[in-house]
Parts: structure tokens; sequence; C-alpha cells
């Protein structure tokens, strides 16, 4: 199992990990990956997510899922979901949207709050825990599969 911990004290140390971790995702096969993020509310999840978005590609705004669950993106031809499962009140929920049809090889899906699917849910690739310490942001990744591995090995931390 490999895995990188990142400090960010800030915004702009944050919008360098996910610029670094979606070069590293871009490096390797981009469908059926799934990213887990983990943290206390506040933590900066829809953060990383947003500048993980952008440094993919998209232009657009990224709007926190909370109450819509999901959020579809295409950007060229990779199909993103980002997830957020805060809100969900039963894992079972998730069965009558349909989760499984989400998870599939040209598809990248990112989840937040992914305890709340337990028992639904793939495994990830990698899980991505951030921490608050202090001001700062620890984030923890860990990958789970052989191409989480890959993709872990593959950052570079310098921009």
């Amino acid at each position: 199992m490999a895995t990188a911990t990142f400090v960010a004290s800030s915004e702009a140390q944050t919008n360098i990990l996910a610029k670094t971790f979606a070069r590293a995702i871009t490096s390797k096969k981009l469908g059926g990956t799934t990213l887990f993020l983990e943290g206390t509310l506040g933590a900066g999840k829809t953060t990383f997510s947003r500048h993980f978005l952008h440094s993919l590609g998209h232009s657009g705004s990224v709007k926190s899922p909370t109450y819509t669950l999901v959020e579809p993106y295409e950007i060229g031809e990779l199909k993103l979901f980002h997830f957020d499962l805060y809100r969900l009140a039963d894992p079972e929920e998730l069965e009558f949207m349909g989760i499984r049809d989400y998870f599939n090889d040209d598809s990248l899906c990112l989840i937040e709050w992914p305890d709340r699917g337990w028992g639904l849910l793939p495994d990830a690739d990698i899980n991505i825990a951030i921490e608050v310490v202090q001001k700062e942001r620890v984030f923890s990744l860990s990958s789970n599969t052989q191409k989480g591995e890959e993709i872990l090995r593959s950052l570079s931390f310098c921009d």
C-alpha cells in the first residue's frame, strides 16, 4: 500500500496538491477510478474537489452536491461524478438513485463522506483523509488498489 502526506497552510497550497494529484491521475488510466474524501465538516473536502476539477480542465463553477448527492461533470472524454453523502439518511437511498451505474470503466468518482454509503460503494482506489491541525490541513493519501498505488507513486509535490 502506497501512502503520501501533504501539509497545506493555505488554500493556494491545497490548489497545488489538487494540481499535482490531477497530473498523477491523468498520467494513468482515468476511467474506473474511485476516490474517497474523508474529514470533518470544514476540513476542506469540497475545496480540494473544486481545485481538483479545475486542474482536470473544468472551467465552470463547482458546487457542493450536499443536497443533490451527486454533481456530474464531463471534462473531455472523462465523466466525473462528485458525490457528497453527508445528508444521506440511509445507504439504501443510493440504490434508488442507481449508484452502481456511476462506477464504470469510463468514469472517475470522487466521494465525500463515503462512510455514509457503507456497504453500497465499491472500494476506493485512493483514500484522501483531511485533518485540520491548528490552521493547517494535513492530507493523508493511501492506496487500496494497484491503480491507486501507481497513481500515488507517480506523485511529485514539485510544481
